[in-house]
């Protein structure tokens, strides 16, 4: 199947979940309101995105969403008392799905990849730059907003658009909150492919399986050096090399590796 299944809608929306193998597949589920962001869907997406890192059978999630468009972003009126009390929608101990190593919240270890299609404003595109791999409809129309509705994005944006883009580039789209299209958001290395409408979804999904056969330790160890490299500097990226070397390498995951080498077959890795 090359969609999910979503159930049917509920009034304050909601996030759910579906097996495919190793991977997790996550979907928003409030089209008829654009799959606007409420309070419970925001935990509900950390508990997904929480069941994948603490699920040894996952190994890689795929985030997408019902209907037409990715999501409108926030539903103010439902987040806005929490914003102005200072509060997270998310409980403390969770994987926080924007990923950016907040105080009390959980960083995901594995990978997610995201697929996204229509609309797909603020915090769709904080969510997208949170993951790993991030496969656009043709057609897709991104905004940074907040600016025009004088609050700040702090889901990532301000960090990943200069650190992606240059920040000449950040500020252009977070200081007028224009739109833009999936061109550009290529251009930019906020997406990583661009398919035509109604193949996303089929895209990212071969991406997370083709990630699901690899060894998954080593797909982990690779996924959080890189990270280190980007957000500590490669200095502190190289201290871990040898250490997390000689880790993998004493794995049955690295064993079966040489031994399907030897044997040229494609090797069956079972996570030990």
């Amino acid at each position: 199947m090359q969609t999910m299944e979503f159930p049917a809608e509920l009034p304050e929306g909601a996030v759910v979940t579906e097996v495919r193998g190793h991977v997790l597949v996550i979907g928003i589920n409030r089209p008829s309101k654009r799959n606007g962001f409420t309070p419970t869907m925001f935990r509900e997406l950390a508990e997904a995105y929480t069941r994948l890192d603490d699920d040894p059978a996952l190994r890689v999630g795929v985030l997408c969403a019902a209907g037409a468009h990715f999501t409108a972003g926030l539903d103010l009126p439902a987040c806005a008392p929490l914003m102005r009390e200072g509060k997270k929608a998310i409980p403390e101990g969770l994987v926080e799905p924007h990923d950016m190593g907040l105080a009390g919240y959980r960083r995901r270890t594995k990978p997610m990849v995201v697929a996204v299609q229509g609309i797909t404003f603020t915090v769709g595109i904080e969510l997208m730059l949170g993951a790993d791999i991030v496969v656009a409809a043709e057609g897709c129309r991104f905004s940074q907003l907040e600016v025009k509705r004088c609050i700040m994005p702090t889901g990532g944006a301000t960090l990943r658009m200069a650190e992606r883009a240059g920040l000449g580039n950040a500020m252009l789209h977070l200081l007028t909150g224009d739109e833009f299209d999936s061109a550009e958001a290529y251009r930019l290395n906020f997406v990583q492919k661009v398919v035509p409408a109604g193949e996303q979804f089929a895209a990212a999904l071969a991406i997370a399986q083709t990630i699901a056969d690899n060894a998954p330790a080593a797909v982990v160890a690779t996924r959080l050096n890189t990270l280190k490299a980007v957000e500590q500097g490669p200095l502190a990226a190289v201290a871990e090399f040898i250490e997390t070397q000689r880790v993998l390498a004493n794995s049955e995951d690295a064993a079966e590796g040489v031994r399907s080498f030897v044997e040229r077959r494609p090797a069956q890795f079972t996570g030990r």
